[in-house]
């Protein structure tokens, strides 16, 4: 099979290259050629920008498209136009960011998902790329799956990855909590030891797209793990018996964490304080995925590869995690007050 990767050298677009080769499909991938060109020498490399160049795209035919890059609904319009009569099956990778109303548990793919007006869209075309995805990320990543759906109508593949973990993941946001167990000592833990939590190694995510791909595989699918339930002491746990240390996890209560101005997400990666009511965030419905053929490797694997490759990073700053300093001070409070 043909198949042309929008994007292909970052993260999943990484991985699904990968897997899409190691199954013997023919590759062409098309991106700036800034990130990481030297990968995939086996793959065609098409050079351009979905933003106003694709001429490289042009009188050109694949069987299938993996569009892992599509973000503003105006600019993968485009693309689509193109492409429309270039390929026989066309991949859109959105996100659980795309649902609504997330206060109760169990959303499944015909959930609500968040909306935007036509006077809002429009102010929105006037802004900045980056500045538009960051306040309207989910409602965005809706409208492209309308463009996909429309344009591809019948032949289309939409996946709602949650959060997607492991190895050259630069959000820093699972590692984080690798990285820090790893360190040892005192580890701030938050909140509720039982709080729900999902997430998928992206090569379980892009092994199971391509085989979807090559069997034409069409509809919506949620994608995020693992196959039962999983909770933050069961994440940090596994990240102890994994790393091999001796990390002691001081569990704090989340009343405490946020009087402290300790954010969920971004200071906390996976956490989510219950104040927020967003219970549906963690605990997305996959019996669709899992029933087409999605499985998932153990833990402990995502937890050895991730740190495995965080050793060979050099980034002085990361884009996620508690500041070490404000770590400890929170903890000494904690302490003192014998919490």
């Amino acid at each position: 099979m043909k198949i042309l990767i929008l994007g292909g050298t970052r993260f999943l677009g990484r991985f699904l290259a990968e897997a899409a080769l190691a199954n013997g499909h023919e590759v062409t991938l098309f991106n700036r050629g800034k990130s990481d060109p030297e990968l995939f020498p086996e793959a065609e490399k098409l050079i351009g920008d979905r933003d106003g160049n694709l001429e490289s795209l042009k009188g050109r035919s694949w069987d299938a498209v993996i569009d892992t890059s599509g973000y503003l609904p105006w600019i993968v319009r485009e693309s689509l136009d193109l492409l429309a009569d270039a390929a026989g099956h066309y991949t859109f990778i959105s996100s659980v960011s795309v649902y609504d109303e997330l206060e109760e548990p169990g959303v499944d793919e015909y959930h609500s998902v968040g909306r935007l007006s036509a006077d809002r869209i429009e102010e929105l075309k006037t802004m900045e790329a980056m500045e538009a995805i960051q306040q309207h990320y989910g409602e965005l990543k809706y409208l492209c799956e309308q463009e996909v759906e429309r344009i591809f109508a019948g032949r289309s593949l939409n996946i709602r990855p949650g959060l997607i973990v492991g190895p050259h993941d630069v959000t820093d946001r699972f590692s984080y909590w690798v990285n820090r167990i790893a360190k040892g000592g005192q580890v701030l833990a938050p909140g509720r030891r039982d709080k729900e939590v999902q997430f998928i190694d992206v090569r379980d995510l892009a092994d199971w797209i391509i085989r979807l791909v090559g069997s034409g595989e069409t509809g919506t699918f949620n994608a995020t793990g693992p196959e039962t339930e999983l909770t933050m002491e069961e994440v940090l746990n596994t990240c102890r018996e994994t790393v091999g240390n001796r990390a002691e996890l001081v569990w704090i209560e989340e009343k405490f964490l946020l009087g402290h101005e300790v954010q969920g997400w971004s200071d906390m990666p996976l956490w989510i304080p219950d104040s927020m009511n967003m219970k549906g965030f963690h605990t997305v419905d996959i019996r669709k995925a899992l029933a087409a053929g999605l499985t998932f490797r153990p833990l402990s694997d995502t937890i050895r590869d991730t740190l495995a490759w965080e050793e060979t990073r050099d980034v002085p700053e990361k884009k996620a995690g508690l500041n070490p300093e404000k770590e400890k001070e929170v903890l000494m409070d904690w302490n003192e007050k014998g919490l």
